[in-house]
């Protein structure tokens, strides 16, 4: 086939090789690819803009290898917006800031399967606006995770917070909360390892910290490490390199009561009629943020 292109927003962006197989089993191509961002970015540009990106990219579709692109390359055109994000150990790296539906779609065509995203904005780099929980879970009793998220919501909501959660697309669920700036990273930082302690020792026995997997056992692991400066986290709606084309989606809180509910349960074939029916779970998540708790109350 020849080049094709995908209209976004006002551009029209060309796909090279868009029959190009990226997902073999799930018979979805280049173009495909392409065509999903361009179906979800009015509901997924909202919660990517102005964050710096990390893409996993896989110039071969996901059964060939893939790897972390941090630099924005030479050739992208002038018109993708750009951040100098400082290192820890000294320069610094040149990061896409995914501002509109058409630089996800230019990505997927430079074969970007999966944005990930900062907890902060390009504006105030040094503090987040977010703080991240990723369950993941060590068997694939699913049911344990749904449970898990669902006490990890009181817990955050005993702290004054408004949880929100969204299937990975992979293993697990994320449990994600608003926080409004000021704090910086080592702060933030400090308090998720603290209160994903907390929340692990409410049930020893099922949740644990241990970043070693040898020492979990069967339990889940309760991970707080998204949350350090230059850490990132899946973007929700991005697609993971995964065999069925699997989509990161955000959830109505209640949906982790249905036994149904899957973390790969919605994919670039299917998640458009999900959009159709109820929107985005996640609308308006910004306006719930709330300032980061004295430690005093995780002793509580």
């Amino acid at each position: 086939m020849a080049d094709a292109s995908v209209k976004a927003g006002r551009r029209s962006i060309p796909i090279t090789h868009p029959d190009r197989i990226v997902f073999p089993q799930a018979k979805v191509t280049k173009l495909g690819l392409a065509e999903h961002y361009a179906a979800v970015g009015a509901v997924m540009v909202p919660h990517v803009r102005d964050r710096p990106l990390a893409v996993q990219s896989f110039p071969q579709g996901v059964a060939g290898k893939g790897f972390f692109v941090k630099n924005a390359a030479k050739h992208f055109p002038d018109w993708i917006k750009t951040e100098n994000v400082p290192k820890r150990e000294g320069g610094s790296l040149r990061q896409v800031l995914a501002n509109d539906t058409a630089t996800l779609v230019y990505l997927a065509g430079q074969n970007a399967i999966t944005p990930h995203i900062w907890t902060a904005r390009a504006d105030r780099l040094e503090q987040p606006d977010r703080i991240v929980f990723d369950l993941d879970p060590a068997t694939k009793r699913f049911a344990e995770v749904r449970a898990a998220a669902r006490s990890l919501g009181d817990f955050l909501r005993d702290l004054g917070f408004e949880p929100f959660t969204m299937t990975t697309g992979s293993r697990g669920l994320h449990v994600v909360v608003a926080i409004r700036r000021g704090p910086t990273y080592a702060e933030v930082n400090g308090f998720a390892r603290e209160a994903g302690a907390a929340f692990a020792a409410t049930d020893p026995k099922r949740l644990t910290t241990e970043f070693r997997i040898a020492k979990r056992a069967e339990r889940l692991f309760v991970d707080v490490h998204r949350n350090a400066y230059a850490q990132h986290a899946v973007a929700p709606y991005a697609v993971r390199a995964l065999p069925k084309a699997p989509v990161a989606t955000p959830l109505h809180w209640d949906e982790l009561s249905d036994r149904r509910l899957s973390p790969q349960g919605w994919t670039v074939k299917t998640i458009q009629d999900r959009l159709a029916d109820g929107g985005d779970p996640w609308e308006g998540i910004a306006r719930t943020a709330r300032r980061l708790p004295a430690a005093s109350r995780l002793q509580g």
